[in-house]
């Protein structure tokens, strides 16, 4: 997929690569280092108030594994062909720290070994995504503290705006203090035209709430809470959903700009509309470039779900849609997103790795 990302560009030049989360999978390197090993695990940790040598040696083990980690993904030839050529913007999501980064018991993530993974994974992704030196900040971001590491890029006729939803998550909120502030920073800027919103995890999406119930009866579900708990239609995120959907709504019918929504996330993909009284909010999700589809039968799961419709916000009911050409809601291939501008005109095209490329969607 990285190859024939590599050919179109060869033939019509991209301008930009957005990248939404989950840039590399770092899961693995919670093996590193005995207590991280055991901090995965969810055991009893001795190590709760380590050393300061210790602690250093952990960091300076993470630090070891994450440097190779993105050595490893960024310098494949495909990969590193398109990077060196196109400029990037990213987001993080919990995989480039560790799976359910935000949704695991807060004694985890609150814990020193936790801390000590997050901060090392923070630099990282500072360096390799950001270009940003360890202990600074790109001029993109918002929030001046570091605590978020949300951003807003203007450019002529568009901002792009990327909320940073795993800095300040915590298993009953998706952002603190900082992140509300930098978003409504970035709504509060922009200037019109377009707005290409980046939700890491999809925004729109089918009721999940009720899988939550019914997994909450049986303990042998449990290991897979945390990943319903990653979701804004979480019933833990209920509320501070209907406020992040209430404000991008505003700005769609101030009249200020058009907004769409861009994800990933789910391994699959699909598309929705928020109703907003007026011309719809488009989500577009692509996400499957780095990591093996979803079983079809877990599509077919969810599009079941979104076929019962959400309306988190009265008289704003939420729809999923299958891709252009295509009959199930959501379709598991590997796959990536074009979207394109001609004058004030918008459209999104998906490249799917089985069935080809999907026709335009007019946005």
């Amino acid at each position: 997929m990285w190859r024939r990302l590599g050919d179109e560009h060869a033939s019509r030049p991209f301008h930009l690569l957005l990248h939404g989360g989950d840039q590399i999978y770092a899961d693995e390197l919670r093996q590193a280092h005995p207590l991280v090993r055991r901090w995965a695990r969810g055991k009893a940790l001795p190590e709760d108030s380590l050393d300061p040598e210790t602690e250093s040696e952990v960091r300076a083990t993470l630090r070891q594994a994450f440097f190779r980690r993105y050595v490893e993904v960024f310098s494949q030839p495909a990969v590193a062909w398109l990077m060196a050529r196109v400029p990037s913007l990213a987001m993080w999501d919990d995989h480039d720290i560790c799976d359910g980064w935000g949704s695991l018991p807060a004694e985890r993530l609150d814990s020193p070994v936790g801390r000590a993974l997050f901060a090392v994974a923070r630099e990282h992704f500072l360096v390799f995504q950001q270009g940003a030196a360890p202990d600074a900040l790109p001029a993109l971001c918002l929030d001046p503290s570091g605590t978020s590491l949300s951003w807003h890029a203007a450019l002529p006729g568009l901002d792009l705006i990327a909320p940073d939803l795993r800095s300040e998550r915590r298993p009953d909120r998706v952002m603190g203090d900082g992140g509300w502030r930098a978003l409504d920073t970035a709504l509060d800027r922009v200037a019109g035209g377009r707005v290409l919103l980046l939700s890491s995890v999809p925004a729109l999406g089918p009721r999940l709430s009720w899988v939550e119930a019914v997994m909450h009866l049986t303990p042998h579900a449990e290991k897979y809470e945390d990943d319903l708990r990653d979701q804004w239609q979480s019933r833990a995120h209920r509320e501070e959903w209907r406020n992040f959907l209430t404000r991008l709504i505003d700005l769609q019918q101030s009249g200020r700009a058009e907004v769409t929504l861009l994800s990933g996330e789910i391994h699959l993909a699909t598309q929705g509309t928020l109703d907003t009284s007026g011309r719809p909010i488009h989500q577009l999700v692509a996400s499957g470039i780095a990591h093996p589809p979803a079983p079809p039968a877990y599509a077919w799961m969810l599009g079941q779900l979104a076929r019962l419709g959400e309306a988190p916000l009265p008289r704003h009911p939420i729809r999923l849609r299958p891709l252009p050409g295509r009959t199930g809601i959501y379709t598991a291939e590997r796959n990536y997103l074009v979207l394109e501008r001609h004058g004030r005109q918008w459209s999104a095209r998906w490249h799917l790795e089985n069935s080809g490329t999907t026709p335009s969607l007019a946005l």
